[in-house]
């Protein structure tokens, strides 16, 4: 009778790892909501930071840590913790980077580090000097990349009293690990969509051009300092509660019409491509200001009713661009110092004899200076000097 059992129990397969999927099953909505949370988390500043209690939670860790970038001699990296104290991260980010060999996992896999290294992992220096410290005997991990170059790792801790990470626990990783990519993909994405927003931002900003973003329903969106600052004057044009108002009748009226065309109001279409101008008198008897009022297009795939359906330029004439960095002048058109600070000031518009006096040397000296600016611009007057100088990028510096 035991000779039998023995061999019934020798023809038993071996234990199964648990799928991925058979870790989520008991309990469909947690993991719905955790999924959910690390997609939303691409949105959040820090990124995934609820995801990550989450996971911390569901997973009885003591840390949670999601390297975004890993940190170098050169540079700390960025990473996002759960339960970690500052000055454990820091200690990470400064020197126990070096001597982590629990680094560049093979994507997919989800494992400990005495999986990967061995026993010696409990004789090496990251666990002795950072991790038995700080009270962390049991670590999990896995690795995403990315094919634009992303290295995240993402790794779960507990404490000398805590039970080791199982194989369900395993499998949670793995079941999140496609979606932790996708996200942080995307996080990428708006990352680099916004660098972009606000480079454009600061250059439209540096050129002194207001802009105000509408919504469909009217509704002041967004706009930049220079808006801000125009609109804070009162003089002319001004922020009320329903939208922007003009001081004058007149002023009202048309800027009203133009705002409602470029919306679509009153025919049902937006004004697409339609830009219009208009003149803003100002009370206080300064120059008007420049008012140009676009149609934006909607987009292809997104209906809503919170994103631009048009924009206002605003340029007020008495406010002169930031004058160009001088050592860029110099720089681009290979003048001196002294040649440089000379087109500078002729560019602001003051005369060669003002220029020469405001740069205390003699109308002779100043008329050289302007031949040898002229000799390496390649410019005849003073007039297409000016012209290069404002139409070149060197508002841009």
């Amino acid at each position: 009778m035991l000779a039998t059992q023995s061999r019934v129990r020798a023809k038993l397969p071996p234990p199964r790892r648990p799928l991925a999927s058979e870790a989520v099953d008991a309990e469909p909505r947690q993991i719905g909501d955790l999924l959910g949370a690390f997609y939303e988390g691409a949105l959040e500043q820090p990124p995934w930071q609820q995801a990550l209690k989450m996971l911390q939670q569901r997973l009885q860790a003591a840390h949670i840590s999601l390297i975004l970038r890993p940190p170098t001699a050169e540079n700390s990296g960025v990473m996002i913790n759960v339960g970690e104290d500052h000055d454990a991260r820091v200690s990470y980010e400064k020197q126990f980077f070096a001597v982590d060999p629990f680094v560049s996992l093979k994507e997919g896999e989800v494992m400990t580090p005495e999986e990967l290294i061995g026993k010696q992992w409990l004789e090496g220096p990251m666990y002795l000097e950072y991790l038995r410290p700080q009270d962390v005997r049991y670590v999990l991990g896995a690795d995403v990349y990315t094919a634009d170059g992303i290295e995240c790792r993402l790794r779960a801790t507990r404490r000398h009293d805590s039970l080791p990470f199982g194989e369900q626990d395993k499998a949670l990783f793995r079941f999140i690990l496609p979606h932790l990519k996708r996200s942080i993909q995307i996080q990428s994405r708006l990352d680099s969509l916004e660098c972009e927003r606000q480079m454009l931002a600061g250059t439209v900003n540096r050129m002194l051009l207001g802009v105000i973003s509408l919504a469909q329903g009217g509704e002041i969106l967004e706009m930049n300092d220079e808006a801000r600052r125009i609109l804070a004057e009162r003089d002319g044009i001004w922020r009320g509660p329903n939208g922007l108002q003009a001081d004058n009748p007149d002023d009202k009226r048309e800027l009203q019409r133009l705002v409602q065309r470029a919306l679509g109001h009153g025919s049902g279409n937006p004004g697409t491509g339609m830009v219009e101008a208009m003149p803003v008198s100002r009370p206080s008897g300064r120059a008007r200001l420049s008012l140009v009022v676009k149609a934006v297009p909607a987009g292809d795939w997104c209906d809503t009713r919170k994103r631009p359906a048009a924009v206002i330029f605003l340029r007020d004439p008495d406010c002169n661009n930031a004058p160009p960095s001088l050592d860029l002048v110099r720089r681009l058109l290979g003048l001196t110092r002294v040649e440089s600070r000379m087109a500078l000031l002729l560019t602001e518009g003051y005369t060669l004899d003002e220029a020469a006096e405001m740069m205390n040397i003699r109308r002779n000296t100043a008329r050289t200076h302007l031949r040898s600016i002229f000799c390496k611009t390649g410019v005849t007057r003073q007039t297409m000097l000016v012209r290069l100088l404002l139409r070149s990028v060197f508002s841009l510096g």
